[in-house]
């Protein structure tokens, strides 16, 4: 457990350490948060709340494991004359009076204090794996909605650009129908056109509003967050050389839901070693004085005592416990095929993701772009009718669009197999 903290200690250090994030605004209020993707991994380190709050989990149950080790206290007892009727006194304690003195201490027998201890110590280690669990979630959650942030923003701003000529043509329509130089059919067909790409933007709007919301919720802020990537570094993003079955290896080795399943077998196994250990009756050992009631004056002696396991030898909660390793083994193979088949199929997400990256034309972006540069201004020119016009401005719209998303889509097939290995196979 000390292990897991130390290495948890290290990475909120070194990430902490790596640069702080920039703000866009030179003022002090900040308008917003300019952030790399370095330096918001590094503020959700420091800041998250859910993180922060995760720790006092690990004391607690540390803490658990300190309470297992301690010994029971002794048991005194104290018995005193409350009156004596040959001298007529109240609390007649003294030589000639009568008092009793007995100490008594529980000794656990087959090793139970140890086995407590382990059972807490793996117990502890289950919640350090929970919340480097609860890491990996959280920064898949960062990750994937960094991005599609930033690729949404791209998306909104080409579409923001397309409203205010598009607004521009039907403003100058409109003057032209009303001279009578344009039929109706024409002006409702741009105004048509108009409105689908301001349903479109608010559709945007809507999803870039809820991906912002979490992400400032991660990062324990309340200003917004203006991702900030250069998209030609995001080249470290590429199909993994290791072979299929090595990636499974390294989740299964690495994936700490499925550490998290292996310990709670092994605490079923260290429960039925204690509830085995509980049929074993304890001692308990003790001495006795008294003064004046027993068979000779000042008597000191020994006791001994202890349980006869007669009718109680704990016999259904040891079965109870050999039940649940068999349970707990079933749901550890069940959850190790789980993660196989999961890295199985973020692989053939990556594969197809990049398989249509990569079947793009290099210049098929210049192209589009060259051709809507140049579709306002032969529409303008009559040299292409309203037809045309209408359909290439929802085909740049539509592949603006996808193009954005098949980005986002590619950053986030990628790191989902970060997510699902359990390592960040894809360093900048």
């Amino acid at each position: 457990m000390r292990l897991l903290l130390s290495i948890f200690s290290f990475f909120l250090i070194a990430y902490s350490a790596q640069g702080q994030p920039a703000s866009t605004q030179g003022s002090p209020a900040q308008d917003s948060l300019s952030l790399t993707l370095r330096q918001a991994d590094s503020l959700f380190l420091k800041n998250n709340v859910q993180l922060l709050a995760e720790r006092f989990r690990i004391d607690a149950s540390q803490a658990q494991v300190i309470q297992a080790s301690l010994y029971d206290n002794p048991t005194v007892t104290v018995e005193l004359s409350t009156y004596n009727n040959q001298t007529k006194r109240v609390l007649d304690v003294g030589r000639q009076g009568q008092k009793t003195v007995a100490i008594e201490q529980l000794l656990y027998t087959a090793g139970k204090r140890n086995k407590r201890v382990a059972l807490a110590s793996e117990a502890a280690r289950l919640t350090g794996l929970e919340m480097l669990d609860l890491l990996r979630g959280l920064r898949f959650d960062l990750r994937t909605r960094f991005y599609s942030i930033y690729f949404q923003r791209q998306t909104l701003a080409r579409f923001n650009q397309q409203l205010t000529t598009l607004q521009t043509t039907v403003t100058a329509y409109e003057k032209q129908y009303d001279r009578t130089n344009v039929s109706l059919r024409e002006l409702l067909r741009l105004k048509a056109l108009l409105f689908q790409l301001n349903n479109d933007r608010t559709g945007i709007i809507f999803q870039l509003a809820d991906d912002e919301r979490a992400l400032r919720t991660l990062l324990s802020v309340e200003v917004p967050v203006n991702p900030v990537v250069a998209e030609e570094n995001l080249t470290h993003y590429r199909l993994p050389t290791q072979p299929d079955d090595t990636l499974r290896q390294m989740a299964l080795r690495n994936r700490p839901d499925l550490l998290a399943a292996e310990s709670l077998t092994r605490q079923a196994e260290l429960n039925y070693n204690l509830q085995r250990a509980l049929a074993v009756p304890d001692v308990r050992i003790g001495g006795a004085y008294d003064q004046a009631g027993s068979y000779i004056n000042n008597y000191v002696g020994l006791s001994l005592s202890t349980d006869i396991p007669l009718f109680n030898r704990n016999q259904g909660a040891i079965r109870a416990a050999r039940s649940q390793i068999s349970f707990q083994n079933g749901l550890q193979r069940q959850r190790a095929i789980q993660v196989s088949n999961e890295v199985a199929t973020s692989l053939q997400k990556v594969r197809e993701v990049e398989r249509r990256v990569q079947g793009l034309e290099q210049q098929f972006t210049e192209q589009f772009e060259q051709l809507n540069r140049g579709v306002i201004t032969n529409f303008q020119k009559g040299n292409i009718s309203l037809i045309e016009f209408v359909d290439l401005i929802e085909a740049y719209n539509d592949s603006v669009q996808q193009l954005n998303r098949l980005k986002a889509d590619r950053v986030g097939a990628y790191e989902e197999l970060n997510y699902l290995i359990g390592e960040d196979l894809f360093k900048e």
